[in-house]
């Protein structure tokens, strides 16, 4: 008996199959996830940061869940995305370091004022959403370079270093008043300009550092306030 066999030669001195490599996904659209954060601010700014949700932003940019889900695993990096692509986005990025705390804190301000600038009312929802999440507070901060609500540790240590504040000074002053007299100004259509928070900083906020007391409290924009029983 003669057994024929049909031998294919199409990979004959090839070695092993390979498994082919899956093409790269599509780039994402920059015009998209614009219009997604914006989106997100919108529904923050009508409902609030505890009532947004995946559902809610995906109702209305038309789109599935699984979008925004393989952008952003949780609603807080979501809102951190719509932050700096809005409010945020016109800090410039990294450290502040001017050479002294006035300059810094004056740079921290410029900041902040363009933050609530870009973000008009939101940021009052923000605020809001950080103190009742003290960890958003700090996700927002950290994600999106300093912001000016906070006094960041590098600019408190290099104060101290060069001599312009004691030792051991708490940054309450800063976080408890800076943020929320421009918010409470910027929200009653009164000043906010370069000549008030330079009057902000030399008036208020540097002689208020400079008193040397350790705060009991944790300041409004600490993310971690004393609430009311």
């Amino acid at each position: 008996m003669v057994i024929i066999r049909y031998v294919s030669y199409s990979n004959v001195g090839t070695g092993p199959r390979r498994a082919a490599k899956r093409p790269p996904g599509r780039p994402r659209d920059p015009a998209r996830e614009a219009e997604l954060c914006a989106v997100v601010m919108d529904v923050v700014a009508e409902v609030g940061f505890e009532k947004l949700t995946f559902e809610e932003v995906a109702r209305r940019a038309r789109c599935s869940k699984t979008t925004l889900y393989r952008r952003w695993p949780t609603k807080k990096d979501m809102l951190v995305a719509a932050i700096k692509a809005g409010p945020a986005s016109v800090n410039s990025p990294g450290p502040i370091n001017t050479g002294s705390l006035r300059g810094d804190l004056l740079a921290l301000l410029a900041r902040l004022e363009a933050a609530m600038e870009r973000g008009g009312a939101t940021s009052l929802l923000l605020l809001r959403a950080g103190l009742e999440d003290p960890e958003l507070c700090h996700h927002i901060e950290s994600s999106a370079d300093p912001t000016g609500a906070r006094l960041p540790d590098d600019v408190l240590r290099a104060a101290i270093t060069r001599g312009e504040l004691p030792a051991h000074t708490d940054p309450f002053a800063y976080e408890e008043a800076a943020g929320a007299v421009l918010l409470i100004r910027k929200l009653n259509g009164l000043a906010t300009d370069i000549q008030y928070r330079e009057l902000l900083v030399d008036a208020i906020l540097i002689p208020a550092l400079r008193h040397g007391r350790t705060a009991t409290e944790r300041g409004i924009f600490s993310g971690s306030p004393r609430t009311v029983l």
